[in-house]
């Protein structure tokens, strides 16, 4: 009887320590944060070979270092990023994902880490306000999935705006350039860059900021992270508010903004 006992107290042992290693997280696992698998400068955005760079690739590797994480840049395509999250894919989205409270039925957020108003541009051979009256008989490009498409949809459809979607920022400044879309609906900060380009000072000019909306619009960008991940947001959150301190946020910022992108 003892030598059974003992193989029978062995192996709920071994069974135990099998279940805590597959249940407590190596302190090696390297965390995926993702970003959309189409460029979006000044965000975020591939070399030629195939490396991430921008503005959110390098906050996620600054807050990570902060947080003592090992963190990888890893691309998403956008209608996918959320599914990917809360399948387990990935751990974390850094890919200029507004705070909404229709994203937070399916995900949690950080604290907001910066926050640029959306904005309008068109072609230059065209002038109209930013707003419903203006758009009226325009059609109006966005990438699909976004707080722009929503705004869109509320605010300008209604009053006649067309809408047309694209599942990357990309196609749509592309088609506003080839004189298939009146106006392009984005974050500031990528109208701003698209501007920037060779194409964008030839074929368009900002129209200007549509009126702020809150609950479609969003208090600013945050870190997506799966519901129930409280310590990873907490350590996130801990990381946000240490950089803003210390002075490493706005550092880093002004090598990509002459303005201030954290806001209010």
């Amino acid at each position: 009887m003892k030598s059974f006992s003992k193989k029978i107290t062995t192996a709920v042992f071994a069974g135990l320590a099998i279940t805590l290693a597959a249940t407590l997280p190596s302190q090696a696992q390297t965390l995926k944060v993702a970003v959309g698998a189409e460029p979006y400068p000044p965000m975020y955005y591939p070399d030629a070979s195939g490396q991430w760079h921008g503005f959110e690739v390098d906050l996620a590797g600054l807050l990570c270092k902060t947080a003592k994480l090992e963190c990888e840049t890893t691309p998403i395509a956008w209608d996918g990023i959320i599914p990917a999250l809360t399948s387990g894919k990935i751990d974390m989205i850094m890919g200029s994902m507004s705070i909404t409270a229709e994203r937070q039925k399916k995900i949690d957020f950080s604290d907001k880490y910066y926050s640029i108003p959306p904005m309008i541009i068109g072609t230059k051979d065209i002038k109209f306000e930013p707003n419903a009256e203006g758009l009226a008989d325009k059609t109006v490009g966005v990438q699909v999935s976004t707080i722009h498409q929503s705004y869109v949809e509320k605010h300008f459809v209604p009053k006649g705006a067309t809408l047309k979607e694209y599942q990357t920022q990309d196609e749509a400044n592309n088609d506003l350039a080839a004189g298939r879309l009146d106006a392009v609906m984005a974050d500031a900060g990528a109208m701003a860059d698209f501007l920037k380009t060779d194409i964008g000072q030839s074929c368009c000019d900002a129209k200007g900021n549509p009126a702020p909306d809150i609950e479609i619009l969003g208090p600013g960008v945050g870190i997506g992270l799966r519901k129930g991940d409280d310590a990873l947001r907490e350590k996130m959150n801990t990381a946000i508010k240490t950089i803003r301190e210390n002075g490493e946020y706005e550092a880093l910022a002004k090598k990509y903004f002459t303005y201030d992108v954290f806001g209010d």
